[in-house]
């Protein structure tokens, strides 16, 4: 398989800086445009996190999020004020591909850099923070509109004149299939396991689904979405 996604990426984006805003230790307006992405296994070069425990690591060192939803969101009145790429804090942008045409474990080529899509993105409270929107991330967790992430199989450079094409597809499951599983309202045992026979799936994503069936049960969102207990 050797399908084009795009034939020029819309922008590519880094940053290491980290900022407070209202309280909350964010890198997310600290990205800017760059002329290329340096990529290695486990980041890419001049780009960090400030909070490497939930974001970040192998399974996410690059977050691709679709150009277009930005109009989508501003439409809902998702934004307080005029926000465009990189405000979600993605490395990569781009124009006509989205989460119902990416699949879990798809195997993506970017100039010479190989990657593997492991999980959608799950949207916290500090996109609430970030668009003065309370209910910004469970917008985002709702209409799946999230984005992805890569982990790297090959090393290398991106330039945004690189086409992005998909050379293998590993599972059946889709990003928007994936998040509308995994934040299903009610414990569905039938369903995690679908997700969890997805190669190459994030572990966290592993793990996480592994602990809802042994204890039967789906964890308490409010913190994730909302900065606070419910």
């Amino acid at each position: 398989m050797n399908k084009k996604w795009v034939n020029r990426i819309s922008g590519l984006y880094l940053g290491d800086q980290v900022q407070m805003h209202n309280g909350v230790a964010s890198g997310i307006n600290q990205k800017h445009a760059a002329t290329q992405l340096t990529v290695q296994f486990d980041r890419v070069v001049g780009n960090s996190e400030a909070d490497p425990k939930h974001h970040g690591g192998l399974d996410r060192v690059l977050h691709h999020f679709p150009r277009e939803h930005y109009g989508q969101y501003r439409r809902w009145d998702l934004m307080s004020n005029f926000k465009d790429a990189p405000s979600m804090g993605e490395n990569i942008s781009t124009v006509g591909v989205n989460e119902s045409l990416v699949n879990i474990g798809d195997i993506v080529q970017i100039g010479d850099v190989t990657l593997q899509v492991t999980q959608p993105r799950s949207p916290c409270f500090k996109l609430n923070v970030q668009f003065e929107q309370p209910k910004f991330a469970l917008a985002m967790q709702e209409s799946r509109m999230c984005g992805w992430f890569y982990r790297v199989l090959s090393e290398g450079v991106i330039r945004p004149s690189d086409s992005i094409c998909l050379i293998e597809r590993k599972s059946d499951i889709s990003i928007a299939k994936a998040m509308q599983i995994y934040f299903l309202p009610e414990f569905d045992a039938e369903q995690y396991q679908t997700l969890l026979a997805c190669e190459g799936l994030a572990q966290s994503w592993v793990e996480s689904l592994q602990r809802r069936l042994a204890q039967q049960s789906i964890e308490d969102w409010a913190m994730r979405l909302y900065g606070k207990a419910s």
